[in-house]
């Protein structure tokens, strides 16, 4: 379907929303968009073309008074949102989990309309249904995921700091990360941890200058234990800051070994990654990862004694599995039990080698069904929720799901979804942002995205870094 707006500030949530609606069939329809005002109403109008068939569809909203101007757009969106969301679901038939909600972070949002007085914590599940179309169980599912968020911590001297390692053992075909396999950078690993040093040392400076004092350490990517033990130390070592919460993403099984857990340990990590994304052996080799489920287990084994805090990530929707399968995945994961756990809904995303592949896995009601099968067997076996966020291209329009037990939060997985705290980060593709709370505001700064760039550019992102932070 082919879009037009004069609002151009609007076009993007239409063409977002509007893609969740969209069938093959729809090539040949074209939808124009207009926004008037009259005094305190605000008119979409939305004409639907179909060769010679035309149809016009008009809706009022009352704006409130007395808005800022950031509201008072916020509200537009809503409008729009809120009309094209009721006509799509009239003429198609058709409802959504999330309603006319596109953005990645709902409980976000729903925080927002509770700290502007726009609605009492205590109802805002029937808020986020009424005034967004949020279905009743995607609603439920904020507000246990407000309550299980409290206790945050607002300081702007607290920062989180992240080093990323963009380096996979081989890529997974839902993959879009720019994120390289091994074998391609094995000649430039230890010139980049050398970069990665350097920067690290320049942000140490900063905190020290500007009095911050870290929360939590998050070193992700790609597959940070693709780097060898000695590597691992090499770096790890530069890392001196004194902290509760300390995570790596160890990600492939096949990247763990005894001599690195030893590693990690020595240098106070406290929670790690080891992620099986299925138990299904057939699927890991389509997806293209080079391990079975037994290693999976076995890595999970030898990280239990060394008193890691342990999550695991499992996939949604991926290609070739049914509902059979993926319950199987849900199942085992419970029965290893591990501190944390993300349910993910597959993303076709750009840049993925799945992206322009027909099979997808499960159809989206299917796939809807299992989902919130999963999310209640996972809270029926004592976890709770404790961050959600969406992504573009989330088969069936669906989530990704935190998830913990015995009040082992992964703090930085809040800090990072719900926007709250300063993340310095260092590393290619690694990205940088300041939060001030008090000012509601946010900025953001890149590194270059590729190791090569990185390397060839390390003092330019230094001097950035410095300038971002000053």
């Amino acid at each position: 379907m082919k879009v037009f707006t004069k609002s151009e500030d609007l076009e993007m949530d239409i063409v977002d929303l509007l893609r969740l609606f969209e069938k093959d069939s729809d090539d040949g329809i074209s939808l124009y968009h207009e926004e008037n005002f009259l005094n305190d109403i605000c008119v979409n109008t939305f004409t639907i073309e179909e060769g010679n068939k035309k149809s016009v569809y008009g809706f009022e909203n009352k704006i409130p008074q007395n808005l800022s101007p950031l509201r008072y757009k916020s509200f537009r969106k809503r409008f729009v949102k809120n009309n094209l969301y009721d006509l799509m679901s009239k003429l198609y038939n058709k409802k959504l989990p999330w309603g006319a909600l596109t953005g990645i972070r709902p409980t976000k949002l729903a925080r927002d309309l509770i700290e502007s007085g726009e609605v009492k914590e205590y109802v805002v599940a029937e808020y986020l249904q009424k005034e967004f179309r949020v279905s009743e169980q995607k609603a439920k599912l904020v507000a246990k995921i407000l309550k299980n968020q409290r206790g945050m911590i607002r300081n702007d001297n607290l920062i989180d700091f992240y080093v990323n390692i963009p380096i996979c053992p081989s890529r997974c075909m839902y993959c879009s990360f720019i994120s390289n396999e091994l074998a391609r950078v094995k000649d430039k690993v230890e010139t980049y941890i050398d970069c990665l040093i350097k920067e690290i040392h320049a942000a140490k400076e900063i905190i020290a200058k500007k009095s911050y004092i870290v929360r939590n350490i998050y070193i992700g990517g790609g597959t940070p234990t693709v780097l060898t033990a000695e590597q691992l130390d090499r770096l790890l070592r530069e890392i001196t800051f004194s902290v509760n919460e300390f995570t790596v993403e160890c990600g492939r099984p096949d990247t763990i070994t005894r001599e690195k857990l030893d590693v990690l340990k020595k240098y106070g990590v406290t929670r790690i990654s080891i992620n099986p994304q299925t138990f299904c052996d057939a699927t890991l080799k389509r997806i293209g990862r080079n391990h079975k489920v037994e290693d999976v287990i076995n890595a999970y084994a030898m990280a239990l004694e060394y008193d890691f805090d342990i999550n695991m990530d499992v996939i949604a929707g991926l290609p070739g599995e049914g509902k059979g399968q993926f319950t199987k995945t849900i199942y085992t994961l419970l029965e290893l039990a591990p501190h944390n756990l993300t349910i993910h809904t597959l993303s076709l995303k750009n840049g993925s080698l799945l992206r322009d592949q027909q099979d997808k896995g499960l159809t989206q009601f299917d796939l809807q069904r299992a989902l919130q099968e999963a999310e209640d067997k996972v809270m029926a076996n004592g976890y709770k929720p404790y961050y959600l966020y969406r992504q573009k291209n989330q088969l069936g329009g669906l989530e990704n799901v935190g998830f913990f037990r015995d009040e082992n939060i992964c703090i930085f997985n809040i800090d990072s979804m719900e926007e709250i705290t300063t993340i310095m980060a260092v590393g290619a593709n690694a990205a940088s942002k300041r939060v001030f709370n008090f000012e509601n505001r946010i900025e953001r700064s890149f590194n270059v995205k590729f190791i090569d760039d990185y390397i060839r550019q390390i003092d330019e992102m230094v001097e950035r870094k410095r300038q971002f932070f000053k």
